[in-house]
């Protein structure tokens, strides 16, 4: 009997899917309330901007339904694009099962090419890991196939395609599975975060993503979103905070958490013996590892952040010429003769770009925004990308993940200007060096700008 793409299905245990209907779309659980799983002995987790998917139990086994598919996904405020996913986002819903379950995990493919999914890091048959001519043939257009293993271990893993990965993964398609401990937690955690570190080559003015991209990308993202657009951290005070994290990017990230040293507890290997954890305030999260983090959450508001300078900036710009100490004022006629609204910027640094971009004084490409902003209780925050904040404030209920807004500094416990005067003071320099004049930033041009149509009331 000649062997056909149905015969194949069938034997690889698809052919389970004959008594399964296609009854409508899965329901969304959107993580603005406490994630849509049966939640057992374990505490659910939170995806930063993301949701869990439900499953359905069919005959003991715990049934999830992914869908790989093209939809409009939003970056932040004012940026777009056409990407690839799972069940209409980027990443795909996080999936939270217990070891020792038996999970049965459908993938339906409405993309336009063939597709997998693999199971990374994940013990099971090797005719499950999702390998397109290895393990199994690749899904066609319009095909579901079944992958169907009982889960031996737990941890913080994560699921891809192994098709076309460069394109696929460029465009989207990843996305995070928990597998929580059988007999428990040794210690508890009372907050448990997941998300996504993944990169993003979006060129100003365009609205899909180029996988041809290696190294020079335009966006960084916490699961798919940037700074200020990333959800909060939120926490209550003294809450035991355990944040996981998965990179199927192309980069290395160096996350680092201010204002405490937390402990490296575990990662696709599970939570580590005690006598494995270690203290750190700033941990590499290597391209295809993941890695868990725990704290005991003090009062305030905390940047977390990927250290990399250039992962927290938006609509990266590759190859611009240095213009630092330039004087740019005898090109701008010039260059507005061709760019009309041009303002020189860069002579004293990057700041003043988003100081103007906050104010509305330049106004970028199409569907591109600006590389640094964000609005804080003292002005701008100058960042981007890979950047959240982890606020943790006293007396929040124990499942209140609402923005409980800036943090209330305690009096005398904020930094102050105490002069004005460049030369205040009586520093002490290295011997023999000579002290430089203070820079004198040049008085902004407002010549271009059209003040009509600004807010200055800010």
């Amino acid at each position: 009997m000649k062997v056909s793409r149905r015969n194949l299905l069938v034997a690889t245990g698809t052919g389970a899917l004959a008594g399964i209907a296609a009854s409508g779309t899965q329901a969304a659980a959107n993580n603005s309330a406490a994630p849509n799983v049966s939640a057992g002995s374990f505490r659910p987790v939170r995806t930063l901007n993301g949701w869990t998917l439900p499953h359905r139990m069919r005959g003991g086994v715990k049934e999830f339904h992914l869908v790989a598919e093209e939809f409009e996904h939003e970056f932040a405020p004012g940026c777009k694009a056409k990407v690839w996913g799972y069940n209409g986002s980027t990443p795909g819903p996080t999936i939270e099962a217990v070891e020792g379950d038996r999970v049965r995990l459908l993938l339906t493919n409405r993309l336009g090419e063939p597709t997998t999914m693999h199971w990374h890091g994940m013990i099971l048959p090797s005719g499950m890991d999702g390998i397109a001519g290895l393990t199994q043939p690749p899904i066609m257009p319009g095909e579901t196939y079944a992958y169907e293993f009982t889960l031996k271990q737990h941890g913080t893993h994560m699921y891809h395609p192994h098709a076309d990965e460069l394109t696929q993964m460029a465009m989207g398609m990843m996305g995070m599975f928990i597998i929580h401990p059988r007999d428990g937690e040794q210690v508890a955690v009372d907050r448990d975060y997941c998300f996504m570190l993944h990169n993003w080559a979006l060129h100003p003015g365009t609205y899909r993503p180029d996988p041809a991209i290696m190294l020079d990308f335009d966006l960084w993202t916490f699961n798919s979103k940037v700074f200020p657009a990333i959800d909060p951290i939120v926490a209550r005070t003294g809450d035991r905070v355990r944040i996981r994290m998965g990179n199927l990017s192309m980069w290395n990230h160096p996350v680092h958490l201010h204002g405490v040293e937390y402990f490296v507890t575990g990662s696709d290997g599970g939570r580590w013996p005690r006598t494995q954890w270690r203290r750190e305030t700033t941990e590499i999260v290597a391209v295809g590892q993941t890695r868990d983090i725990e704290f005991i959450a003090p009062p305030g508001d905390w940047a977390f952040h990927c250290h990399m300078a250039h992962h927290v900036m938006n609509a990266m710009g590759h190859s611009i010429p240095n213009l630092v100490a330039v004087d740019q004022s005898a090109l701008n006629e010039k260059i507005r003769a061709m760019l009309p609204g041009y303002m020189s910027m860069g002579e004293n640094g990057m700041w003043e770009h988003s100081e103007h971009s906050a104010m509305g004084h330049l106004k970028g490409p199409p569907n591109t925004l600006p590389m640094m902003g964000g609005a804080g209780p003292f002005g701008t925050m100058d960042m981007g990308g890979m950047f959240t904040v982890v606020k943790v404030r006293d007396g929040l209920a124990p499942n209140d993940y609402s923005d409980p807004g800036w943090y209330s500094h305690p009096r005398g416990t904020v930094a102050q200007r105490v002069s004005s005067d460049a030369d205040f003071g009586e520093p002490i320099r290295r011997p023999g060096a000579a002290v430089p004049a203070p820079a004198e930033p040049p008085m902004p041009d407002h010549s271009m700008m059209d003040h009509s149509k600004m807010n200055h009331s800010k």
